[in-house]
């Protein structure tokens, strides 16, 4: 064998081995690749490097009857071109579609010199528009582990060099190559690595997908059960998010070292959407309980002081009847007894409505004035006959002891079973078999209520115990729920009054305060304050 013919040779024998093992390092990054964006740029870019092609497009088979082609993606060396994503019916009069309904790759060496016997045809347009030139051109259909067609690889202009840059129409038509026989078999084992690649990429995405709609639909059942809260899970995992990339970026302070990873941040989202998941463990009744005494429960109070008033109404006009009975005879006059009798009633009728009123004042969730709880204790000392005739006092004892709540709507029991929730929600997402990267979510969600100083529950950890994705939750959470401005028993909070209270939280040492800081400095809390109240603080704060 000669020189020459053993220098080509081992020429080919160079490429061939650098082929595989491009190749196979291919295999292994679209292995590895789960981002479905990504995986499409590498698969174009791949074979674009490996076929020396100028230009290259990727096409994603979808529709119900698989009757569809995505313009995904574009790429071209030698010109910008403004890419625009489209949907196409797949027609075999394509060369794309010709590729795909057939599932047989597509070979020319030059786009505007097609066989009249071939069933597709080229449109130059593209061409045209842009002053380019569609010269050699590969379509190969990417076909799965299963036979299906999952999309089409189209390479364009194959270049002596992968480095050279295509000047124009005339410098293509003397310049690009077709490709040949080698680059074929090559692009038709990349495309079907891709296929498989991609089949994984989607099913993972559609996985993702799927969890998220779980995900959302758990809130949404979450926020059925207390509709005043709604937006509150998603308003807190905007602010723990953005919050935790303001830590990723500080290089001072406790937080120096922490940077969250993107998964850290997905993580960190779905545990603040489901914060509150345990509040599914919890009486619905108690849950949106508003004020001190529920709805029914007042009801039968103000029924009970009206059948009071009737009663003490009926006692003095009997007693009226019964004097204008005994002094009729004696030819006295009757309006000083009538106007007596009036008058009592009138008077009995006033300190009840008196009594009633501080009863429905007390029933809101403020803070008990003193000496209301004694109030409170004479208005129970009062009586009225049932309808039995049993003397009952105005007000029932658990009554009485709920409107003695010194602050807030709950009583122990009842605050007991609301913080109860966060145990209920740790334990309720523990049953679920996270991935690895998730692992860690119901100990974020279960210690948002946590303290720095170990007065917080359900566990009641201390500062170096609580992880800090839940210091962050617990900011946003405080936060919101001060500001929250459509819930009907309360007032939002104003922004300045918010941020003194999260400074207050702060100085008891029960919040992180470089979070704190972080929170007011980058204005964290602009990412969800809409509608009233609006915000008057400065720039500065």
């Amino acid at each position: 064998m000669t020189e020459p013919k053993l220098d080509a040779l081992a020429a080919e024998n160079a490429m061939l081995k650098e082929s595989l093992a491009a190749i196979t390092d291919i295999g292994i990054a679209l292995s590895a690749e789960r981002d479905l964006t990504s995986l499409l740029s590498t698969i174009l870019t791949k074979a674009r490097y490996l076929s020396r092609a100028d230009a290259g497009s990727l096409y994603l088979v979808e529709g119900d009857q698989r009757e569809k082609l995505r313009f995904v993606l574009a790429q071209n060396d030698s010109l910008e071109v403004p890419f625009v994503e489209m949907v196409l019916d797949i027609s075999s009069k394509t060369i794309v579609g010709h590729a795909v309904s057939t599932q047989q790759t597509v070979n020319l060496a030059d786009a505007y010199q097609i066989p009249a016997e071939e069933a597709f045809s080229f449109s130059s347009k593209f061409d045209e528009s842009v002053g380019y030139r569609c010269k050699s051109m590969l379509a190969i259909p990417m076909i799965d582990h299963r036979g299906r067609v999952a999309g089409c690889l189209q390479l364009i202009n194959r270049k002596p060099s992968r480095d050279m840059k295509l000047e124009g129409p005339q410098h293509i038509e003397q310049t690009v190559l077709p490709f040949p026989v080698s680059t074929v078999r090559l692009m038709e084992s990349l495309a079907s690595q891709s296929a498989v690649a991609l089949d994984k990429a989607k099913l993972i995405e559609d996985l993702e997908n799927t969890f998220e709609g779980m995900v959302r639909a758990s809130v949404v059942a979450i926020e059925a059960r207390d509709p005043t809260t709604s937006g509150h899970s998603e308003r807190v995992a905007t602010l723990s998010v953005e919050l935790a990339k303001a830590v990723s970026d500080v290089g001072h302070g406790k937080f120096k070292e922490v940077e969250f990873s993107a998964a850290q941040l997905k993580e960190l989202r779905y545990a603040s959407l489901l914060h509150d998941f345990g509040k599914v463990g919890v009486r619905e009744h108690v849950l949106v309980k508003a004020k001190k005494l529920y709805p029914w429960e007042l009801e039968n109070v103000r029924l009970r002081f009206a059948l009071a008033a009737r009663e003490r109404e009926a006692k003095s006009l009997y007693e009226l009847v019964d004097n204008l009975a005994r002094l009729s005879k004696g030819g006295f006059d009757p309006q000083p007894f009538i106007r007596a009798a009036g008058e009592a009633i009138e008077g009995q009728t006033e300190r009840l409505q008196e009594l009633l009123d501080l009863v429905l004042r007390d029933n809101e969730p403020r803070l008990l004035p003193d000496g209301h709880a004694d109030q409170l204790r004479q208005v129970a000392e009062q009586t009225y006959t049932d309808v039995d005739g049993e003397i009952q006092p105005l007000l029932r004892e658990s009554e009485l002891s709920n409107l003695q709540i010194p602050r807030g709507s709950l009583n122990p029991q009842e605050r007991i079973e609301i913080e109860s929730h966060v145990a209920h929600t740790y334990r309720f997402l523990s049953r679920i078999p996270w991935t690895e990267e998730l692992r860690d979510l119901p100990k974020i969600a279960g210690g948002h209520h946590e303290k720095l100083d170990g007065s917080g529950y359900p566990h009641g950890l201390t500062d170096g115990e609580i992880a800090p994705q839940s210091k962050i939750m617990t900011v946003a959470d405080i936060f919101d729920a001060l500001t929250a401005w459509d819930r009907p028993y309360k007032k939002a909070v104003p922004l300045e009054k918010a941020l003194a209270i999260l400074d207050a939280e702060v100085n008891a040492n029960h919040i992180e305060p470089q979070l704190v800081e972080l929170f007011k400095e980058r204005r964290i809390f602009e990412k969800v304050l809409r509608g009233p109240p609006t915000s008057k603080l400065p720039r500065g704060v």
